[in-house]
């Protein structure tokens, strides 16, 4: 699968369009998926790349039928794709960027790993230092994001920025309302002033806490990767439909429901 990792990595340092996977590899599958992603984690780290937290991906099961998805995926989330917002704004080049869409998502930190098999909210919510509202742009390079489940995990689990908020403590005496209020968050997204769509926390399969629950349970099959730690920053999924953007246009997110977001604003250039 090297060949495989290689193609990839070249197609998102230059935002390249690549064959097919499944055409050359017809039995190309979930656990090849993961061997690429983890020749891709080796590489990146190889040419001085960190990885700084995680991606979730396919966690909104309403656009699943849009892209073929059966299931969520991950990858790294890295310092040089890793965007920090100011005062809630952010300008961000789409140079390279291969069929960019946006989603509004809910990030957390984590102050400690997540529990394995785990389902109860609260309880996997003691693991988390803060959240934000998240941006994440993704990009597929696979002709007009047409490919197999196993082919998205491959290509990155799509992920090429990840842009965060402001970030909002979370302690102890929080967490009861807190786990009720992710469940029932409103999200609105809006381009250049116009409404686009709008979501809920529950979105995220059913709470954004299970996304999280997810990643814990599917890390503990895959050996061949590094488990969760405290530090890790991790984007949960997006809440509305993934939209496209490109240069020129002003995207902004508002959050209903969460104490302390408000939302981001998001430019995009060349």
């Amino acid at each position: 699968m090297n060949d495989i990792a290689n193609e990839l990595l070249s197609a998102w340092d230059n935002g390249a369009v690549v064959p097919r996977i499944t055409v050359r590899h017809t039995s190309f599958n979930w656990n090849d998926a993961y061997a690429v992603s983890a020749e891709l984690i080796r590489l990146r780290r190889a040419r001085g790349e960190k990885p700084v937290g995680r991606k979730i991906g396919f966690t909104n099961r309403n656009i699943w039928p849009q892209y073929g998805a059966t299931s969520p995926i991950w990858h790294h989330v890295y310092d040089r794709t890793l965007v920090r917002a100011e005062n809630s704004s952010a300008t961000l080049s789409l140079a390279n960027s291969c069929q960019p869409l946006i989603e509004p998502e809910i990030a957390f930190c984590l102050r400690a790993p997540v529990p394995v098999h785990c389902t109860d909210p609260e309880k996997i919510l003691q693991a988390i230092a803060w959240y934000a509202p998240s941006f994440e742009i993704v990009c597929c390079h696979f002709a007009d994001w047409k490919c197999s489940p196993a082919e998205f995990a491959a290509d990155f689990s799509l992920h090429w920025r990840l842009v965060v908020g402001t970030p909002v403590a979370v302690t102890a005496d929080i967490i009861p309302a807190f786990a009720a209020q992710l469940h029932d968050c409103t999200i609105a997204l809006n381009r250049d002033g116009a409404p686009m769509d709008q979501g809920k926390g529950s979105n995220a399969l059913d709470h954004p806490a299970l996304a999280l629950a997810f990643l814990a349970d599917i890390l503990a099959t895959q050996p061949a990767f590094d488990g969760l730690e405290a530090g890790e920053i991790i984007t949960t999924g997006t809440l509305t439909a993934a939209l496209p953007v490109k240069p020129g246009e002003t995207w902004q997110s508002r959050y209903s429901g969460l104490p302390g977001v408000k939302g981001l604003m998001l430019r995009f250039t060349d």
